[in-house]
């Protein structure tokens, strides 16, 4: 575990470096105190929000699943060579290439149509610097500091501010300025560079990086200028990621005006409006090409103060957090949003649950969370994140998954090394290395604990560490201590989480507080002493999760986790479950296999589930009389699975 903290990121010098060392004084009064709180990091300022994030770099994690996650993605992203990524940007700019180039979606003809071309160099940049924060591992650093040098000469050598890998070059985002029918999603990978450079400047300190986003951001800003409003939005009918999310950040950055108005015009009218009116238009629509532009609109309401850009972000958000997503979390099916009506048809798609999906669903939730601190934002980004993200990723290899169906029989199915490169390969190097930065949150009287995992927080403006010490979920409590230079007070906030009946505070082993209201925060306000301990007790219990059109068709939970049968490995061949083509999802490995059914009433089902005397796992009777292992679905990694059962009527 880190003993030691890098000195904060020095916001001013971005501001200053950017030329508006002018505006600097009044910027931080004039945006939200969480301006800067991308991803793993909080970072210091002036005014007061609703909740601010800690840096990451103030936040330790303990041993359990999650730090071994974390670290099995460093050792991924240290497998890879900057210069192979490197490629074809060095190709496109008139310079020899260094190393040849990687294969899946950066190179293979198959891919060719769908032009992401370099989007894997973007989450490349936004994973090491994620892991730099995480950890202060040089080693990071470095490798960030490489790529932003490399791309500066890209730039040099076109003179041009474009950075790309496309195999047509510049042409193809020129064509599509100019409205000429193209395949692909341009401004899609380039989000991710843009993004990429993004946190390497604000999470690595990374002065080249800071300087080729601008250049880059100022490119932008010329090359969209032409477009009229009607052809701009035309042109956002192809998928863009969150190009609108990117330019309001640099406009918080740096205050440039020019990088609001295009944060504005890249907010797709046709999406944002009927969002905006408390309007669900969502089936049919391609799901991972509305939730970028959805964190984006939240971040263009703290950019320009228009309430319909948070209102929009706050319905969809509940929309599908709350009435279109599957027990995990997840949700969609082959990509795209389906009438809930529909449900029966699309749960046990073997190409449901796009990992992508949950990322970004992740990135709002937590976007919304410090704009209005709620629980129910981190009773789903709990559930989310072990049963979409921890589960994602296989615990021996280090890969991903793209897809996350719920074919019963079916498996996961994870990405190659070197020959996939898909978008969820590219969220994965994000997803694991950032688990510190929503653990806890704070205000300017009071600390959030949202997540109960091992790990510490120094809050560093009021000299007090708050250390969590649990084996949640094996056990559902955890205890919290404080060291402090001196007596404090401050209002420390249990989550008492929707899935527990009720909670018990304990503060030094007499009980403080109790609570019945699920899905709400205990609010602990003293004076607290160095030393002073605080348990929180919970209640875990088996559950039914189902959508109201099939009630037939049921999930299991115990606590925020997701039960999956284990079904075993029964005509699998060891690696089967590494695969290179995303598309192939339920032809892969699909031989016959009968699953186990269950039948008789849901809630007497979920009744009869008892535990089998280990840790987190469960037993339950099939209707052929045979026994059935239940573990929680973040721990299925090489195994057949079922998580949903098509309940048939009791005999």
């Amino acid at each position: 575990m880190r003993q030691t903290s890098p000195a904060r990121y020095p916001r001013r010098r971005f501001l200053a470096g950017a030329g508006t060392g002018a505006l600097v004084a009044g910027v931080g009064n004039a945006m939200p105190a969480h301006a800067f709180s991308l991803p793993g990091q909080g970072l210091p300022v002036e005014a007061v929000a609703k909740a601010q994030p800690f840096d990451m770099a103030d936040v330790t994690l303990g041993e359990g699943p999650f730090l071994h996650a974390q670290r099995m993605t460093e050792a991924y992203l240290l497998s890879l060579q900057p210069d192979r990524m490197l490629h074809n940007f060095r190709k496109n700019a008139g310079l020899e290439p260094k190393a040849p180039i990687y294969g899946g979606w950066e190179s293979e003809a198959m891919w060719a149509d769908i032009h992401c071309h370099g989007h894997t160099l973007g989450h490349y940049l936004s994973g090491a610097a994620l892991a730099y924060r995480s950890t202060l591992d040089k080693r990071f650093k470095q490798r960030v500091d490489y790529i932003a040098k490399e791309l500066a000469a890209c730039q040099a050598a076109a003179g041009s501010g474009l950075v790309c890998a496309f195999p047509e070059g510049p042409a193809l985002i020129a064509a599509h300025l100019r409205g000429e029918a193209i395949t692909g999603v341009p401004w899609y990978t380039l989000h991710k560079v843009y993004a990429g450079l993004r946190d390497a400047a604000l999470l690595a300190d990374c002065a080249a990086a800071r300087a080729v986003l601008l250049r880059l951001a100022d490119w932008g800003v010329v090359a969209t200028r032409p477009l009229s409003d009607a052809a701009f939005e035309a042109m956002l009918a192809t998928e863009h990621g969150g190009m609108n999310e990117i330019y309001a950040d640099l406009y918080l950055m740096t205050g440039n005006a020019d990088y609001r108005a295009l944060a504005e015009r890249f907010s797709h009218k046709a999406i944002l409006d009927p969002l905006a009116k408390r309007q669900d238009r969502l089936d049919g629509l391609h799901a991972n090409t509305q939730v970028p532009k959805v964190v984006g609109f939240l971040r263009v309401y703290e950019a320009t103060g228009e309430t319909k850009y948070r209102d929009a972000a706050g319905f969809f958000w509940r929309t599908v957090a709350l009435t279109r997503s599957f027990a995990t979390g997840g949700h969609g099916d082959g990509e795209h949003f389906f009438p809930m009506a529909d449900f029966a048809d699309h749960v046990f798609s073997p190409k449901a649950s796009e990992t992508c999906c949950q990322h970004n669903m992740l990135k709002l939730a937590r976007a919304l969370f410090l704009d209005d601190p709620r629980a129910e934002y981190a009773d789903y980004y709990e559930r989310t994140l072990y049963n979409g993200i921890l589960a994602s990723q296989d615990p021996d290899s280090g890969m991903t998954t793209y897809f996350q169906g719920a074919r019963p029989g079916y498996m996961k199915l994870y990405h190659t090394p070197e020959d996939s490169f898909w978008c969820c390969t590219g969220t994965g190097m994000e997803n694991h290395v950032k688990y510190r930065d929503s653990i806890y949150f704070h205000d300017e009287t009071a600390l959030y604990v949202n997540l109960f995992l091992p790990s510490s927080v120094a809050w560093r403006a009021k000299g007090a560490l708050l250390t969590q010490t649990t084996r949640f979920p094996d056990a559902p409590t955890t205890t919290l201590r404080w060291t402090l230079g001196r007596p404090t007070k401050l209002t420390l906030k249990l989550r008492h989480p929707r899935w527990s009946r009720n909670a018990t505070v304990l503060v030094n082993g007499a009980e403080a507080a109790r609570s019945n209201d699920a899905g709400s925060y205990i609010a602990l306000a003293r004076t607290w002493r160095s030393g002073d301990q605080v348990e929180l007790r919970l209640t875990m219990e088996v559950a039914t999760d189902h959508a109201p059109a099939a009630a037939d068709i049921v999930a299991f939970t115990y606590g925020p986790l997701v039960l999956a049968a284990d079904l075993g490995r029964e005509g699998l061949a060891p690696g089967a479950d590494i695969v290179v083509n995303e598309r192939n999802y339920g032809s892969y490995n699909d031989s016959a296999f009968d699953a186990p059914t269950l039948a008789g009433d849901p809630a007497r089902l979920a009744g009869s589930i008892l535990p089998s005397g280990r840790p987190l796992e469960f037993m339950i009777a099939s209707a052929e009389g045979a026994p059935v292992r239940l573990i929680p679905y973040h721990q299925i990694a090489h195994q057949r699975y079922a998580t949903y059962w098509k309940i048939s009527p009791k005999a």
